[in-house]
């Protein structure tokens, strides 16, 4: 008979380091997430202080925090804003705003913007939609360096007036804005870019019933710094400094017509336009009888409104003969392959003419 009994067998242990550090990795993620987590609300907040020190105040209905374990989502139900410096002031509002940062990015907001957005002014409402709307913004409320919008299937219809009427549409439209040199605080140069992909805006001119692209790239030069004022405050600080906008490239396509302008424009005390674009434009002659029919409509008897009504009655008479007229407006050129005019676009006061045919005011910027 065997005396010595069988050894017992030891558990292994082995298991519970992997699981240790498995733990371990989860509280400090955890952690990291946590504290993340308080530094992307006190950016979404550090952005929310900078507007509204610009006259953009923002409010949310009721709000809260997620997205663990990789992101930090931010919800804003109920947002509303307040621009307090435009001319007249407006309130905006939205069902629901939803932000997010990833944890190893932080110094990019990337937010989505739910429809309808409601404008409303002393007189009227403005309602916006859209399938998306998208804004990024890239940097720190001290110190920011990038701004980018996106919208898709936009309309803005105005109400108040009656029947509601369809301002605008677009396809997509795109708006950027980045620091190109300087500093926030010193001399900054901002490059501002903007696009529209089959947009209609009839209410603004009957020419613009039928769907046009647009691309533009400007440059502000002039701004003393980029801390939080309004628009209007910092082309005003544009003008006191002798500054410009230079249109490094404007592209508008409608149909068969393209346009492209380049040139730099300074503002008036008054906050109008003021200087000339060079204009390169092929097709012309289809757009202006559109313009001339515009002014014909008009009362006055200016020597553009003649112009204008003397182009319509000729393309009625004679069609095809007004691309002969079109030829005496400037210089023939060659864009794209195809025959051009070159011919000034030029700003008076913010009177914009094209070559003899006036197109109307714009407004001013402050």
């Amino acid at each position: 008979m065997d005396q010595n009994p069988a050894p017992r067998r030891r558990r292994s242990i082995g298991w519970l380091i992997p699981a240790l550090v498995l733990v371990i990795i989860a509280a400090g993620w955890s952690a990291f997430w946590f504290y993340a987590a308080d530094r992307a609300r006190e950016t979404i907040a550090g952005w929310i202080e900078r507007e509204a020190r610009g006259g953009r105040v923002y409010a949310c209905g009721s709000q809260a925090l997620g997205g663990f374990p990789f992101r930090i989502e931010f919800h804003c139900n109920l947002a509303s804003a307040v621009l307090e410096k435009t001319r007249p002031p407006l309130k905006l509002s939205a069902t629901h705003i939803h932000a997010a940062v990833q944890v190893y990015q932080p110094t990019l907001v990337i937010a989505e913007i739910e429809a309808p957005l409601k404008v409303v002014g002393p007189d009227q409402q403005m309602t916006a939609n859209w399938s998306l709307a998208q804004v990024s913004l890239r940097g720190t409320p001290r110190n920011p360096q990038r701004v980018s919008f996106t919208a898709e299937k936009f309309s803005l219809d105005r109400s108040g007036t009656g029947k509601p009427d369809r301002v605008f549409t677009a396809e997509k439209g795109q708006l950027h804005g980045r620091l190109a040199s300087g500093t926030v605080r010193d001399d900054p140069v901002i490059d501002v870019a903007a696009s529209l992909k089959a947009a209609t805006a009839t209410s603004w001119h009957p020419a613009l019933a039928q769907p046009f692209d647009f691309e533009g790239d400007t440059r502000l030069i002039g701004l003393r710094n980029f801390q939080p004022k309004s628009w209007s405050e910092r082309f005003k600080e544009i003008q006191l400094s002798n500054g410009r906008i230079e249109v490094r490239n404007a592209r508008l396509k409608q149909g068969d017509m393209l346009a492209i302008a380049t040139g730099n424009l300074k503002l008036t005390k008054q906050g109008y336009l003021e200087g000339d674009l060079v204009v390169t434009a092929t097709g012309i002659e289809k757009l202006l009888p559109a313009l001339g029919r515009d002014m014909l409509a008009q009362q006055g008897g200016s020597r553009s409104q003649r112009l204008g009504a003397a182009l319509n009655l000729l393309d009625q008479m004679a069609p095809g003969a007004i691309a002969g007229a079109v030829s005496l407006l400037g210089e023939q050129v060659e864009l794209e392959g195809r025959r051009a005019t070159k011919m000034p676009l030029k700003f008076k006061d913010g009177v914009a003419t094209l070559g003899p045919v006036k197109l109307g005011q714009t407004p001013p910027l402050f």
